[in-house]
């Protein structure tokens, strides 16, 4: 399972970039601007080596894509200011594992064996003990509920989106054809830009609809600062939408969603180490305790055998 590892790190680097970029720019023009960087690099790469808009499961993919790519990413960033990273990263990883797997278990009768289920509730343990929100949080009720309920939707997008992901490699498989993880994010990314652009026309419209001196207004705010932002929308797409999700992809066409979004679940942990460079934020022992047991899960999933085909 190197390819999940591999995208947990990336993962982490992309959401240590991304609190950045949201506090910047804000959440709506910084996955704005991720998503578009990163569909730059992934276009580049499909139609170079890669196989482009080609393929039976590019339907697949770009349903994958909007699910995913574009509900769920639209979600999580708007939970973000809201709850902040380390509670969206919680909900949106540890929620994705069983709601992935629940989903692929009804609809591609992929089940799990009783070891995988153990080793996943441990690392879903794990990292809930190790970033689980302060007793002391002073977030408002309302800030808490909807980015609660934003942080379950995202979750619900990304297991959603893996699931698709799957049943797109099942059809390039029956087709006997393979596709490599490049393309398939790219082919991913369309269609979660697409919804992300479209969501973001209507709700421009609706809001001058609604109050038509709000343009104006936000004209005379302070302008966003684009130029320091850069570097990290740059880092944020690298690591996220394009290489992390190649790695993602390559390893969903590999293993059942449920052991790869388990793994991918350490995300919170992974993020620790570059939150303590970028902010110099310090985790406490109960932390890294829930760290450890998280990582003993998740080499112990790596170690159990899969379900026979």
């Amino acid at each position: 399972m190197f390819p999940a590892f591999l995208t947990t790190l990336l993962f982490a680097l992309s959401a240590a970039s991304a609190g950045r970029t949201t506090r910047m720019l804000g959440s709506k023009a910084a996955n704005v601007a991720r998503l578009s960087l990163a569909t730059v690099w992934l276009a580049l790469w499909a139609h170079t080596f890669g196989q482009g808009w080609s393929g039976p499961s590019f339907v697949w993919f770009l349903l994958s894509g909007v699910v995913g790519f574009g509900m769920g990413d639209l979600a999580l960033y708007a939970a973000l200011p809201r709850i902040g990273a380390r509670l969206t990263v919680l909900l949106t990883q540890c929620l994705a594992a069983p709601v992935g797997a629940i989903l692929e278990w009804l609809w591609l009768g992929t089940g799990l064996t009783l070891a995988q289920v153990l080793w996943g509730t441990v690392i879903l343990g794990g990292v809930a003990w190790a970033v689980r929100p302060e007793p002391a949080d002073a977030t408002p009720r309302a800030h808490r509920v909807t980015g609660t309920i934003l942080g379950v939707l995202a979750a619900i997008g990304q297991g959603g989106g893996a699931v698709i992901t799957r049943k797109a490699y099942a059809v390039t498989g029956q087709a006997g054809i393979s596709i490599d993880g490049g393309t398939a994010a790219y082919q991913r990314i369309i269609g979660g830009l697409s919804l992300t652009l479209v969501f973001l026309l209507i709700y421009r419209g609706l809001r001058r609809w609604l109050d038509p001196g709000g343009a104006q207004r936000s004209a005379q705010t302070k302008p966003r600062p684009w130029g320091k932002a850069w570097p990290w929308v740059v880092i944020n797409s690298l690591a996220g939408p394009a290489i992390g999700v190649a790695c993602y992809q390559w390893a969903l066409s590999i293993a059942p969603t449920g052991v790869v979004l388990a793994i991918v679940a350490t995300t919170p942990l992974a993020v620790i180490p570059f939150t303590y460079v970028l902010e110099g934020e310090r985790p406490g022992v109960l932390s890294l305790i829930g760290g450890a047991i998280a990582v003993i899960g998740a080499v112990a999933l790596t170690l159990t055998p899969a379900v026979p085909p």
